[in-house]
């Protein structure tokens, strides 16, 4: 194959796509990248001030390929208002990547609080639903669309600590699942991602001295622990055209932990 052909395979040019969480961490890598592809992004987290900033950092690079809207994912009006304004900037939607998550509760299964359970539901599972079911029926119509749920390793094992949690990133995994039976006859592929630990902001408290990034990652067999930049390589494949034929499933990038 030729290196043009190549190049093909996950060239993103004249595609839209919405990416939540993406002010920082993971998310932001993966915008970055899929500008750097040629994707338009569409740049949104709750805070207006820090999704500008990034905006700005990519538009530097790559005139008019990005745009901010902040939204909580946890208000429908919000994710609404996301895709409303992502249609009137850039006239489409092709890529959702689900990335935004919560989890205010670290302790036992058994302490957890309603409020606290039903917020990371409502947040890392059903805001995720509420943003397919906004984005698919253009999709639909097109017969052309890629939806990414970011999970984690934590849906495949359990956990004293972040039970809830990891309850909430298994049931993304069937989310996908489901909905790649459902989108796929409309050649829309749904499929997840499922980190290790990564030095993010989101997990700084798992990794944030030299000794806990020891310990954290003397379990994975490539002893260290993941940037954002290895996440983000795998959400290119998966909106591009090299990963046309994969959906429903969950792509493990953690190093070797689970291995």
């Amino acid at each position: 194959m030729e290196r043009t052909q190549v190049g093909k395979l996950f060239d993103l040019a004249g595609k839209v796509a919405i990416i939540t969480g993406s002010s920082r961490g993971i998310g932001k890598a993966i915008a970055e990248q899929m500008a750097a592809h040629g994707a338009k992004v569409v740049i949104s987290s709750r805070k207006a001030g820090p999704c500008e900033e990034v905006a700005a950092e990519i538009n530097a690079r790559s005139p008019g390929h990005a745009i901010a809207v902040p939204a909580n994912i946890s208000s429908k009006d919000d994710l609404t208002r996301l895709v409303e304004e992502t249609r009137k900037a850039f006239g489409k939607i092709d890529i959702v990547v689900c990335n935004a998550a919560s989890n205010p509760f670290y302790g036992s299964q058994l302490d957890i609080s309603d409020d606290a359970f039903r917020k990371i539901l409502e947040n890392n599972i059903i805001a995720n639903n509420w943003l397919v079911q906004l984005t698919a029926p253009e999709m639909k119509e097109r017969k052309d669309g890629a939806v990414i749920i970011v999970s984690s390793i934590g849906g495949l094992r359990g956990s004293t600590v972040i039970g809830a949690y990891c309850i909430s990133k298994a049931a993304d995994m069937q989310l996908a699942r489901n909905l790649a039976q459902e989108l796929g006859p409309h050649n829309i592929r749904v499929n997840c991602i499922a980190p290790g630990l990564v030095k993010t902001d989101f997990a700084r408290a798992l990794w944030d001295t030299p000794e806990g990034e020891k310990r954290a990652s003397s379990g994975t067999p490539l002893r260290r622990l993941g940037d954002p930049d290895d996440i983000a390589g795998a959400a290119v494949f998966l909106a591009s055209k090299a990963g046309s034929w994969m959906t429903g499933q969950t792509v493990v990038i953690d190093g070797g932990s689970t291995c």
